[in-house]
């Protein structure tokens, strides 16, 4: 009996099984293949059965195969390409037509044991022709169908008259409630207007010479977080039909954020971060680059939007000698600002500069104020009938009622107060879901906060799966420009994490606070961007009503140290008489400015130093960044360990919290291998050497010793940008290795010493010392801290500690704590 062999052919996917001992002759019209073939792939199948047939015995039975006919088959293909195009969809109707499967080429045995010819260097590419054009014509055709959805959105019909606005004047102040579409249309109104343009003009330089440079040609959007300014990038792009970023050369929109940048030389709209336009302003102070700067949602009243807001009244007003004449056109947008307080605040620049005579002319020609009306859907308040206790179980139930009442389409977005909430909702929302009916939809739990790795911010944005309600936990991140498309409910618990620093004490408290009305709105906003939707608000609406307007501006209640030193490198030598949109209090301005004289980031007349010039650049606060600079003295091993301790500050925590005490137990007993007995610092970077040395299962490993895998993500990311940093900054040698700095660290020993040291250069004023009564009391200002409960040395007796912060939840903490001796402590005060 013949041997059954399976075989397969190039047409079918489905090959029947043939009798070796019968073969097949081709017939006459050959069936075209369901995809085009390259001629690199024919290269290959030519090439593949010459070499089966060297290796293989021959069979009498198969009919020999000539050179010649190899070569007619050859031209027989290329002459069919076309109409293999064409008839590409019609595989299963030819099949059937012809009673049987009909075959282009001969019969080739599949051998799963023999790999496929790799791609060699002199091997050509073959491209489709094309792929290019197709590509652009996709963007295009995806931005013809937004044209449709923009058209429909409230700031669409005033479009001429912003353009006339700007046309006149050089600030423009608008008001847009939240939905209006003002963050993705302003851009693409004004990007091609004619003094959007480069202009070559000529500029004097410092030392008296002329200089003929371009100035303009970009748009500058601000926005408060970077999540806003990746995901409004991505929206506009799409809607210009152009890539995105670094992707392509053509492309016109671009973002850039702390540590991501990503931008085409013919960017022609820029979204970007406060912080990422003040870092520009280093080296280019008169913003040439751009024609327009766009500051966004002003209500959130950050330290950077008031700093952005301060340089731009007087690059507005000024005589714009550094430009060339050229003016730059400033817009300032809100759903909820009072505009009349930023209204006097321009009119009092252009005072100031030009004299009170033409106050009241400029008061008119110089700043355009343009209301626009309408959110594009209503949104139906929901308030809870009483007070609500514990706002993660009563958002648990709503979530479930929401899910099981209400039909899909329909995702729900609640609003927390920070990393933990989100990931207790987060595991119980999970936990119930398992026990859900299975003929309701399923559930996607997204979570997304500030510390979360880029990748997983933007799951967000993507789409639910089939039959699937998202269900997005976010903390105030999500409250401003960031439109998350399938929203229609939303869930606010009303409350926020707000930093409120302390300047006599130094004490930086993180409490949980009502929000503000205007937080409120926002929030509340978010579920009409698409269709009507509906806000339940987890608070009563009498406490609504008792809410504060606005938020307190930043300036007012944190730590000005890093917007002075912003302010200092950028020329501003008097601080005090800069043009703050809110003043700060002197005495906070001066504790801030003796902060950074004691890390020599200031000289003793109050300039900045080359050390506050250095620290400035980098993307980190002044005392972290001096850390940095005195790690680099001690030699590149202990930067590199500095670095990756660095990172492990920059998430909330890396260790998972543990509540019950057999899970702290549990924790003990995981972490033992990680802890080291000088103090959390040293703890973090064995953490960090540990997790980066294991390349099995980096997620199985942090399960195994209860440290978030997330947080990790996060810590190798900023540690890879920092490294690179540091290398641009020569402060760290070229890599020679393959491995780079992971091979070298996870060999060596750190140095405590150095490393500890390098710490107290920063945080010199941020020691205690123990007293005979058994507490810690501080070195500067005598206050009595406590060691916080997940530190290290928590319970246990040293000479002098170490701290990042000294923080105020139910009681005065320090928290990243390490153990130092008492005579480095003097050396780092005496500045030794």
């Amino acid at each position: 009996m013949p041997e059954r062999v399976r075989t397969v052919f190039a047409d079918e996917d489905a090959a029947p099984i043939v009798q070796e001992g019968k073969p097949l002759k081709p017939t006459k019209t050959p069936k075209p293949d369901s995809g085009e073939k390259t001629s690199k792939d024919k290269e290959n199948a030519s090439r593949k059965n010459k070499k089966r047939k060297r290796d293989e015995p021959t069979d009498e039975s198969r009919p020999p195969r000539s050179k010649k006919s190899n070569e007619t088959e050859t031209k027989t293909k290329s002459q069919t390409t076309k109409a293999e195009q064409d008839a590409s969809g019609n595989g299963d109707k030819a099949v059937k037509s012809t009673g049987g499967p009909v075959y282009k080429n001969l019969l080739i045995q599949q051998r799963p044991d023999k790999p496929k010819r790799k791609a060699k260097k002199h091997d050509r590419p073959v491209r489709d022709e094309n792929e290019k054009g197709g590509r652009f014509a996709s963007l295009k055709k995806k931005a013809q169908e937004l044209y449709e959805i923009r058209k429909n959105l409230p700031i669409f019909a005033h479009g001429d008259e912003i353009r006339q606005n700007l046309r006149k004047n050089d600030v423009m102040l608008l008001i847009g409630e939240t939905g209006s579409g003002k963050s993705t249309q302003i851009p693409q109104f004004l990007v091609d207007e004619a003094w959007c343009r480069p202009t070559k003009t000529t500029v004097v330089q410092e030392d008296g010479s002329e200089k003929e440079v371009a100035v303009g040609g970009c748009i500058a959007i601000t926005q408060p977080r970077r999540v806003a300014a990746i995901s409004l990038a991505r929206r506009v792009a799409e809607e210009m039909g152009t890539p995105l970023g670094n992707s392509s050369p053509a492309s016109k929109v671009g973002y850039a954020v702390r540590f991501d940048t990503s931008v085409a030389p013919g960017t022609r709209v820029k979204f970007l971060t406060e912080g990422m336009l003040l870092q520009e302003m280093l080296h280019d102070p008169w913003l040439t680059k751009y024609s327009a700067i766009v500051v966004d949602e002003v209500h959130e009243r950050g330290v950077n939007v008031d700093l952005v807001m301060g340089f731009l009244r007087n690059l507005v007003s000024g005589k714009k000698e550094g430009r060339g004449g050229v003016p730059l056109k400033a817009v300032v947008m809100s759903a909820t600002a009072d505009m009349e307080s930023l209204q006097e605040f321009f009119v009092e620049g252009f005072k100031g500069r030009q004299g009170v005579q033409d106050a009241e002319k400029e008061e008119k020609d110089g700043i355009a104020v343009c209301h626009i009306k309408g959110r594009q859907f209503p949104v139906k308040t929901i308030y809870s009938p009483e007070p609500v206790h514990d706002f993660v179980d009563a958002a648990l139930k709503v979530i479930f009622q929401i899910h099981y009442k209400e039909p899909i389409p329909g995702d729900i977005l609640v609003f927390l107060t920070g990393q933990e909430t989100v990931e207790a909702l987060e595991n119980l929302v999970n936990e119930y879901a398992t026990g859900m009916d299975p003929s309701l939809p399923k559930i996607q739990v997204l979570p997304l906060f500030a510390a979360l790795p880029q990748v997983a911010q933007q799951r967000v944005f993507a789409p639910a799966p089939p039959r699937t309600r998202k269900i997005i936990l976010a903390t105030n991140i999500a409250e401003t420009s960031v439109t998350v498309s399938g929203v229609r409910f939303v869930v606010d618990c009303g409350k926020a994490k707000i930093k409120q620093f302390r300047t006599r004490l130094g004490l930086d408290s993180l409490l949980v606070k009502p929000i503000s009305k205007s937080a409120a709105i926002q929030r509340k906003g978010r579920a009409g961007r698409e269709a009507a939707g509906k806000c339940y608000r987890l608070y009563t609406e009498k406490d609504y009503l008792g809410l504060d307007e606005v938020n307190t501006p930043e300036i007012l209640r944190c730590d000005l140290s890093q917007a002075l030193l912003n302010m200092k490198a950028r020329g501003v030598d008097n601080v005090v008489e800069f043009p703050f949109l809110t003043r700060p209090p002197r005495e906070a301005l001066e504790k801030a400015l003796l902060q950074l004289l004691s890390i020599e980031a200031l000289d003793e007349t109050g300039s900045i130093s080359a050390i506050g010039s250095h620290i400035a650049k980098l993307p980190l606060t002044p005392t972290l960044g001096r850390v940095l600079l005195a790690a680099s003295e001690f030699g590149p091993d202990c930067l590199i360990d500095v670095i990756d301790i660095i990172s492990c500050l920059s998430v909330e925590n890396i260790f998972l919290n543990t509540t019950s005490e057999e899970k702290k137990e549990a924790a003990e007993t995981a972490r033992r291998d990680l802890y080291r007995r000088e103090g959390d610092h040293l703890t973090m970077l064995a953490t960090v050497r540990a997790y980066a040395s294991e390349n099995t299962d980096r997620k199985a490993w942090a399960e195994r010793h209860l440290v978030s895998h997330r947080a990790m993500q996060s810590v190798m990311d900023v540690r890879k940008q920092l490294t690179a940093q540091c290398r641009q900054a020569k402060l760290l040698p070229n890599l020679t290795g393959p491995q780079g700095s992971d091979a070298s660290s996870s060999i060596r020993d750190p140095s405590p010493v150095f490393i500890l040291k390098s710490f107290l250069r920063g945080f010199s004023t941020n020691t205690a010392r123990l007293v005979p009564d058994g507490s810690y009391r501080t070195v500067v200002g005598n206050q009595t801290v406590a060691i916080h409960p997940s530190s290290v040395l928590f319970g246990k007796k040293v000479e002098a500690i170490l701290y990042n912060e000294f923080v105020f939840t139910n009681r005065s903490y320090a928290r990243g704590v390490s153990a130092v001796q008492m005579d480095w402590v003097g050396e780092a005060l005496a500045g030794e």
